[in-house]
């Protein structure tokens, strides 16, 4: 078999509850309900963070985020930024003779021509490069050249860029990362799209979620026309993915200027967006790979975001260049239904600016796993950041170069006691066992700890 080539879309806040095969309303995504049908689905995927910066950065180097030094979404302190020492996919890949393009939403250094895509392994790029953009009023990055908004809907872009990438570069092994930014704030969508979920009664967020989404399974649609079209379907392994769950909150939109409810159904699982709980870091994988794994199959293996460039890489037959140690495992033999090897434990945590183990983080050991909650303290944004953040989209000209934090050690309170669940017998984590399991929520407390430290140390010693 020759090289296969490669489409990883990932969705942005997007939960199991938005795809019309999991919800229990009205959600529709007729695409990717039937690239389920043709795909190995997994059940138990996790991202490498509950917000996107630090988890693109998993994808894009099959290590943890904070070894990265890409730890929050801050993109005007430069806290999104992923080091310039990390080997990316696109590197290795491009390495092996794959053309390398990116559409949509980067997120990993947005003011330093030193962190742009195409200084990252990606031949094309047509974007942004921060944590969001409007949808109609967008400003894009092409190569280094700014592109200004001509009316189109930003999903609409992606998918056609993405769509032209592939008829482009069909006579060659290609790999393709599409990012939408759907359905992250700002919420909009062409009120064609809104009207019928608004006539069903659903929240104006909701509606609004859902029509998102609906745009972004139509140019997912798209984009596996052009595969046809350019008869290189059967050899192209086809992801869908999303960066971390749903956000899921009753509140004010300043992006929209509108009150908004974004809560919604999502399989019941505990959590959402910004926690470790399930519905924060599981999210779905649909993987389609016609001439090379099974199709309509579901696959219960824990698979992390770093798991996937080993697995990549092994699919196309490619090593990897230099670059410092990976995290990840290739699952590319349990994709294929082979027994799985004993798998290892993995790790999340996250707050704002300066990493503390005390706050937001979790570890997953089979099929135990403890959680340390969150700390209100950590994860506050000062609103100069919030203001900035918001500047960098609407007007850029204001700041042309990251301004670090400057936020000195904070003062918290003392932390709620860790959470011990059964996943396998309470997948929902209502049940907690750490008072029935103190000698497995210490050992497993301790090694917590002990990673944090070590990627802790490894993320102090970037220079960049």
């Amino acid at each position: 078999m020759t090289q296969p080539n490669i489409v990883l879309i990932v969705a942005d806040d997007m939960g199991y509850g938005d795809f019309g095969i999991f919800n229990d309303g009205p959600a529709r995504t007729p695409v990717l309900d039937g690239l389920a049908d043709e795909s190995v689905c997994l059940t138990q995927h996790y991202s490498g963070s509950c917000v996107c910066a630090p988890a693109r950065a998993a994808l894009m180097t099959g290590r943890y985020p904070h070894r990265t030094g890409a730890i929050d979404t801050l993109e005007g302190q430069g806290l999104d930024r992923l080091a310039l020492r990390e080997i990316t996919l696109a590197d290795h890949l491009r390495a092996a003779g794959y053309a390398t393009g990116m559409v949509g939403k980067w997120h990993l250094g947005a003011l330093d021509p030193r962190f742009h895509p195409n200084a990252r392994g990606f031949d094309d790029f047509l974007g942004f490069r921060g944590g969001w953009a409007d949808y109609y009023k967008w400003r894009l990055d092409r190569n280094g050249t700014t592109e200004h908004s001509d009316g189109r809907y930003l999903t609409d872009v992606f998918a056609a860029e993405a769509s032209a990438f592939i008829e482009r570069n069909a006579q060659r092994p290609f790999f393709l990362h599409v990012a939408f930014n759907a359905p992250h704030t700002p919420l909009q969508a062409p009120q064609e799209l809104v009207q019928p979920y608004l006539d069903a009664g659903l929240p104006h967020g909701v509606a609004l979620i859902y029509a998102m989404n609906e745009r972004m399974d139509a140019g997912v649609g798209q984009i596996l026309e052009a595969l046809d079209r350019s008869g290189c379907a059967g050899n192209t392994i086809v992801m869908f993915t999303s960066d971390n769950g749903p956000q899921l909150s009753l509140g004010y939109d300043y992006t929209m200027d509108i009150e908004v409810d974004t809560r919604r159904f999502n399989c019941n699982f505990n959590g959402a967006k910004g926690n470790v709980f399930e519905g924060g870091i599981r999210v779905p994988m649909l993987l389609r790979w016609p001439e090379g794994l099974p199709a309509g199959q579901r696959n219960d293996a824990l698979v992390h975001y770093v798991d996937w460039l080993p697995t990549l890489l092994e699919a196309a037959g490619a090593s990897r260049v230099d670059g410092a140690p990976i995290d990840g495992v290739s699952v590319l033999p349990t994709l294929r239904g082979e027994p799985s090897p004993a798998t290892p434990r993995r790790f999340w945590q996250w707050n704002r600016y300066t990493p503390q183990v005390e706050c937001n983080a979790a570890i997953r050991s089979g099929r135990w796993k403890l959680v340390r909650p969150r700390i209100d303290e950590l994860m506050r944004v000062r609103p100069e950041h919030t203001q900035m953040d918001r500047d960098l989209k609407y007007r850029p000209e204001l700041h042309h170069a990251a301004i670090p934090a400057g936020v000195a050690d904070r003062e918290f309170p003392t932390p709620d006691a860790p959470l011990l669940f059964d996943l396998e017998l309470d997948p929902r984590e209502q049940n907690d066992l750490a008072d029935a399991e103190p000698g497995r929520a210490a050992s497993l407390l301790r090694e917590l700890e002990s990673w944090f430290e070590e990627v802790e140390a490894e993320r102090l010693t970037i220079a960049d």
